[in-house]
Formats: structure tokens, sequence, C-alpha cells
């Protein structure tokens, strides 16, 4: 049993953990806006579609209130906590669930904390001003993911000389950083973060890659779900990439867990991606994270 623990909650990752996607955002590149109503975040809305999510078997309701897509401006600190800390508070007190806060600013960082937020997933690795002590003060877990340059600009012309080594070694050099400030290794997990500064080349070396992550000794969280890159290959729009997802979220719980690692699928589909990962699950001859 590879256990982790966010918070006080403990969950499995002998198999494929599932995060639902919950973008508290007007702009976000798959399903900004959904849960708005006359220009601002519809509590109710939002508290239905997190029972659903977690109706569905998701293991962790992934909450952003900052857009990170190509070419997104960032929103005041003011703007983020007043779309993230209500939801936090009210997931909290209605459901029994893992909380991650897709956030990179310190405040966030620290009201989400005492909101009762169990993860902290920055997609800047904890590099923005203040983020770091904020998530040694918490004490909570932390997802850091590789993003080469801003959102704004992290789709012009992104280069590498070896896409691989380059996300495994920067990625190494911010669990050096967390770890020096306090932060213990068992509480850290990592993403290559695909799409963000990556071409479709990039991406799919690094997928294949994925196993060199996976040996780091880290549970792996990976995001493809509706992406560009799974667009590029099928040649479709982002709502008809349901698919693509689902398979590409199979082959990366395939890749972690041949690394014997441990591996959680961020997904906007939780129901279809939940199925798969149980047919696959049942269909095979081989356990989870031997």
């Amino acid at each position: 049993m590879k256990a982790f623990k966010f918070g006080s909650r403990t969950l499995d990752l002998s198999r494929p953990a599932v995060m639902g996607i919950l973008n508290a955002t007007p702009d976000s590149f798959s399903d900004g806006g959904q849960l708005y109503s006359n220009g601002s975040i519809d509590l109710s809305k939002t508290l239905q579609a997190i029972e659903t999510m977690l109706a569905d078997g998701a293991d962790i309701i992934d909450i952003g209130g900052e857009s990170t897509r190509p070419g997104a401006k960032p929103v005041s600190v003011d703007q983020e906590l007043a779309r993230v800390i209500p939801i936090v508070e009210a997931v909290t007190s209605r459901f029994d669930t893992i909380i991650s806060v897709d956030t990179s600013t310190a405040q966030v960082i620290n009201q989400a904390a005492a909101a009762g937020a169990s993860l902290i997933n920055d997609v800047r690795a904890l590099q923005r001003e203040g983020a770091l002590q904020a998530a040694v003060d918490s004490g909570l877990p932390v997802c850091l993911m590789h993003m080469q340059n801003q959102p704004d600009s992290m789709q012009a012309n992104p280069h590498y000389q070896d896409v691989v080594a380059e996300v495994v070694d920067f990625l190494r050099q911010r669990k050096q950083t967390c770890l020096a400030a306090g932060i213990g290794p068992e509480q850290l997990l990592l993403d290559p973060g695909f799409g963000f500064g990556k071409t479709l080349e990039h991406n799919l070396t690094l997928f294949n890659g994925l196993g060199q992550l996976a040996a780091e000794g880290h549970p792996v969280l990976v995001g493809v779900s509706r992406k560009s890159m799974i667009g590029q290959l099928l040649n479709s729009q982002v709502d008809n990439r349901l698919i693509g997802s689902v398979t590409m979220a199979l082959l990366a719980a395939q890749r972690v867990t041949e690394a014997r690692g441990s591996l959680i699928l961020r997904v906007h589909d939780v129901n279809e991606t939940v199925q798969a990962l149980d047919v696959w699950q049942q269909s095979s001859n081989k356990e989870f994270g031997k």
C-alpha cells in the first residue's frame, strides 16, 4: 500500500487516484465560466458539480481561481481569494474529501489552508514571492509543476535540448529548495506540466518519459485532460476530446505503474476516467503498484 497523507486524510495510491477539476474562473480553456451566473460564481451550481464528481469517484477536488491557459493574464490576489476561499469553506463544511487548491499565491495558500485545504497544487512550483514560506507555514503537501516561462508567454516558441532531462532536473532543483525550507520529502508530488511551455513533440516525448519522473520516488500528477496536445493528435475541438483524454489517462497509468510509481490523474471527465481505470484494473492480471 502506497499511502500519502493530505493533511488529516490519507489516500491509498497503490492504484491511480483521480483528481476532479473545478475551475472557478471565467476564462479557463475548457470549462471557464460554467460555474458563473450574472458575472459571479454560483455557489449552489459549484457544489452540485463537486457532489457529482465525488459521486463519480473523484478522490480529490482541485479548486482553481486563476486561469493558466496559454495566453492567460494574471488575476489580482483579491480576485483569486474571492473565487477560491468561499468554495473551499463550503466544500469543507459539506463534504468529506481531499481539497486541492490550484494556486501560486502566498495569500491564497495561507487562507486556503486555514479554510480546510489539504494540498497545494502550484503550476509555478512555489517560485512566486512568498509562496514557499506560505507552503512551509501551512504544513500541507505540495505538487510542484514544471512550466517554461509564464502562461501569457509559455507557448511562444518553447525550446529544449532534452525535454525529459530538463523537466526532471528542474523538479529536482525545486524539490531541494523545498527540502531546505523544511518541507518533508513525503509531502511532495511532481507534475511534468503537459502543455505548459511545450510543443506537441515535447509533450509526447515527455509523456513517453513518465517512467523517469516516477523513478524520482514521489507521486506523479498527470494533467492532459482535454488539452491542445489531444486536439492536435485528433484534429478535434476542446468539446470533442473525451476519448482522447481517457485514453491518455490510461496510458499514463500504464507508464507510471510499470515504473513502480504512484499516480494522480487530474481530469475534467471523472466518471469516464474512473470507469476506464476500473476496467483496466479488473481486466489486468498484475496488481497495481507492484
